[in-house]
């Protein structure tokens, strides 16, 4: 009897023992993530009439320096019954080579994701670009779709610097690299016109 007992004893130590560092090696629970934000009034801020000024890059992803400017309006409307969801229409041209640009944007916003999806399509091809996908964070506007350009497979980035009701401040960049270098080719800066 007294064999057993001193068999069975550290064993049950050894058990007690054990529980505590099987505790320790528990992964700890991750804390949790802060809700995302409801943006899907992110591009209220555009709704209206703008006055506007855009620097085109002539040559894209060649290395080039070559700017046109271009002067022109944009006008953001609502879609009715549609929360947040909007269209936008700019007609620019520019003074100095007379070339004139007509784009059309539609801004979808996906409540499930809470990103937003953004077609655009230019008078001249009448068919949309792949949707530019992101969100607004602090105020800063990140969009990304993939590409061709002139045949080769590229990423495209949208960035809103500015959101202000008044001014506003955006650029379109392209990457060849898969986004380890971008060119921006596109800088919009606007100012709300008045009534």
């Amino acid at each position: 009897m007294t064999h057993r007992l001193h068999f069975t004893l550290p064993a049950l130590l050894l058990c007690l023992t054990a529980e505590p560092w099987a505790a320790a090696q528990t992964p700890p629970v991750p804390p949790l993530q802060p809700a995302l934000h409801d943006g899907r009034h992110d591009f209220d801020f555009e709704v209206g009439a703008w006055k506007c000024t855009v620097r085109y890059l002539m040559h894209r992803l060649t290395g080039s320096t070559q700017w046109d400017n271009f002067e022109g309006t944009v006008v953001t409307r609502t879609l009715p019954m549609l929360e947040g969801w909007n269209e936008s229409e700019m007609q620019v041209e520019s003074p100095t080579t007379h070339t004139r640009i007509d784009i059309l944007a539609v801004r979808l916003y996906n409540p499930a994701s809470r990103q937003w999806s953004i077609y655009g399509s230019s008078i001249k091809t009448g068919v949309f670009d792949p949707p530019q996908i992101g969100q607004f964070i602090n105020g800063r506007g990140e969009f990304y779709a993939a590409d061709t350009w002139q045949g080769r497979a590229i990423l495209i980035r949208y960035q809103w610097t500015s959101v202000n009701p008044n001014k506003t401040h955006f650029e379109q960049a392209f990457s060849q690299d898969g986004g380890k270098t971008w060119e921006t080719n596109w800088i919009y800066d606007g100012t709300r016109a008045t009534p």
